[in-house]
């Protein structure tokens, strides 16, 4: 049976590096147009032409360094903040005072605040504190008082960017959350998987031994002892079962990592995608004792469903051969709605004495809950069991023909 590991990586980072990608192209766009538009305010239009041709290279040059936080370093950080503040310090050198007095843009205008907010974004809230806090001192010092506006601007984006950078840091710890419930999720859909498989054929087999062994006495009830002990073992791990460590990339910001392992079992390949027909699936199940009634069409149902509803079929009439008598009777009536198929598997044995399900489910027997419900849970579907005492049993198994469970996504 071989092991197919699927790599999950998740980082609800990325949208907001893509933002701020076109936010820096678009600022500095706006920033080149501001110039344009207020050019006969420049004292020394060539000392700012100058600034804007820096400012545009280095932009367009570093598009690739904002696309993801490993590519976005420290060093890259701070060389694009000392960019946004010698702008703000050269705006004095370069402006007229009226420019400065009507509280006229800086060089690099809120091109600056892309600057912060890739800090936030890396680091957090206290990277994005850290960088706001020399761009507010220069812009003080280039309007030379702390007028209203000013403070205003700077105000702002100090709380945006570490309101930012703290909802970075709070989806991390979600992502992280989230990584370990699908990381659960998956090693408890696995440990059901596996004990259904076990109590069909190994706990199956031992049961059988410890009864055959008690009959015929002697060293074979010696034997029919050990495989008893050897059951409830095995029922108490498969009942237990391990969960796996969820994975968590080195460097926080690119996300958490999920490896989900799933079984790809013989004959249910990528390459089969045709449905099956349920009724060949359980024509092998009909016998003296067991009649099945089945429609004259086909029953067409994608291959995992088709199969794991013919597993449970099969558990269900394990169940009649070990519990209902030798001599009990069962019939298996299939039926084809327009949106979901049903099987209903029926005995006439004496039925199942009330709350004995439960204490076998307590005592580590999971053929109901594992072989059966399982299947149909993952499916999509459903199982009921239907046990007045003393008038047999009936199990009625319906399977959504679009299967929403897991088995139907393989």
């Amino acid at each position: 049976m071989a092991k197919q590991v699927r790599v999950m990586r998740m980082s609800v980072e990325q949208p907001l590096w893509r933002a701020l990608t076109g936010y820096r192209v678009l600022t500095m766009l706006y920033a080149v147009g501001l110039f344009a538009t207020a050019y006969d305010e420049y004292d020394r239009p060539g000392l700012a032409i100058a600034y804007y041709v820096v400012l545009c290279v280095w932009t367009l040059a570093t598009l690739p360094r904002v696309q993801n936080a490993a590519a976005c370093t420290k060093r890259f950080l701070a060389v694009d903040l000392t960019i946004a503040i010698t702008g703000i310090v050269l705006t004095p050198l370069v402006v007229n005072d009226h420019h400065i007095d009507s509280g006229g843009p800086t060089l690099p205008s809120i091109w600056t605040a892309g600057s912060v907010l890739a800090f936030a974004i890396k680091g957090g809230w206290r990277w994005a504190a850290l960088a706001s806090t020399p761009v507010a001192a220069a812009n003080l010092f280039e309007r030379g008082h702390p007028a209203r506006d000013t403070v205003h601007n700077v105000i702002l984006v100090w709380v945006a960017s570490i309101a930012i950078g703290y909802v970075v840091e709070v989806a991390r710890a979600s992502e992280r959350t989230l990584a370990r419930a699908l990381e659960i999720e998956a090693a408890t859909r696995e440990r059901e998987r596996l004990a259904r498989d076990i109590h069909d054929s190994v706990l199956q087999v031992l049961a059988m031994v410890q009864r055959r062994g008690a009959v015929m006495g002697g060293e074979a009830a010696e034997l029919g002892r050990m495989a008893g002990e050897q059951e409830v073992a095995l029922r108490t791990l498969v009942s237990g079962g391990l969960t796996s460590v969820s994975r968590v990339s080195r460097d926080a910001a690119q996300g958490a990592v999920v490896h989900v392992v799933d079984d790809e079992r013989d004959g249910d390949g990528p390459d089969e995608t045709g449905p099956l027909d349920l009724r060949a699936l359980l024509a092998p199940y009909a016998s003296a004792k067991v009649s099945l009634v089945e429609p004259g069409a086909p029953v067409p149902l994608p291959p995992p469903a088709a199969r794991e509803l013919a597993a449970a079929v099969g558990a269900a009439l394990d169940n009649v051969h070990r519990h209902a008598g030798e001599h009990a009777r069962a019939w298996i009536l299939v039926e084809d709605e327009p949106d979901e198929v049903i099987v209903t598997v029926r005995d006439d044995g004496p039925g199942i004495p009330e709350g004995r399900l439960a204490q076998a489910e307590g005592e580590g027997r999971l053929g109901v809950a594992l072989s059966i419900r399982g299947r149909l849970r993952e499916l999509g579907g459903s199982a009921e069991l239907i046990s007045p005492p003393g008038q047999g049993t009936e199990v009625e198994l319906k399977v959504p023909k679009v299967s929403r469970g897991k088995a139907g996504q393989r």
